[in-house]
């Protein structure tokens, strides 16, 4: 998707002013809004597309977690987790929408253990050396391929571990599980002539995203 939530490469976004120890959660409600929507019984590519789909003015206005509040009511009407009226009024009406996983105090614990299942494999399709052209795509859906990468050249610098693919649209990008390489673009081939010849951007990408250069 080419919405505002990818800034990367982009000019004139103003400042980036580093939070020195900055605490996981600034007030109360971002601890609660955090615990409410990763309670909700959806996949993680469909909310973060609900968040993709704010509006451009209201995305770049809002805080990180303003975000999530702010998509997590639509989330629960369009999924038929509750409805309109109940989320005004904070009171459930009906019982427990059919489908959906209600999230109970006892599995909390269980969330915050590593998960230590079966380790993920795929055939690598690129080696270390090999020179790789990010693709040009421009899906409806999310995608973690940085618009300034697209159409350019680079170097795979090594090859790390095997990861699902975090799109919500992966439509001809291959198979869920995929290589994500660490490749290496010089910053003169992202930007022209007048980036520092001795710079260098490092993006881990998947390998659906890649082809030989």
């Amino acid at each position: 998707m080419n919405g505002a939530h990818d800034m990367g490469g982009m000019q004139d976004m103003g400042p980036i002013r580093p939070e020195y120890n900055e605490p996981v959660f600034h007030t109360e409600w971002e601890r609660r809004v955090f615990a409410l929507f990763n309670a909700v019984d959806v996949e993680w590519p469909y909310r973060r597309t609900q968040i993709e789909l704010i509006p451009p003015a209201d995305y770049l206005r809002m805080s990180y977690y303003e975000r999530w509040l702010t998509v997590l009511p639509q989330i629960l009407i369009k999924t038929g987790m509750a409805t309109p009226a109940e989320i005004e009024s904070g009171k459930a009406v009906g019982g427990v929408a059919a489908g959906h996983h209600v999230l109970t105090v006892a599995e909390v614990a269980s969330w915050n253990v590593p998960d230590t299942g079966p380790k993920l494999t795929a055939t690598a399709h690129f080696h270390a050396g090999q020179r790789v052209r990010a693709r040009n795509l421009n899906p409806a859906g999310h995608i973690r391929l940085p618009r300034y990468v697209r159409g350019k050249i680079g170097a795979i610098e090594r090859d790390g571990d095997v990861e699902e693919l975090q799109d919500s649209d992966i439509h001809g990008l291959g198979p869920k599980q995929q290589h994500v390489y660490t490749v290496r673009f010089s910053a003169r081939e992202l930007w022209g002539d007048q980036a520092n010849p001795h710079d260098n951007v490092y993006a881990a990408l998947w390998e659906g995203y890649l082809e030989s250069a």
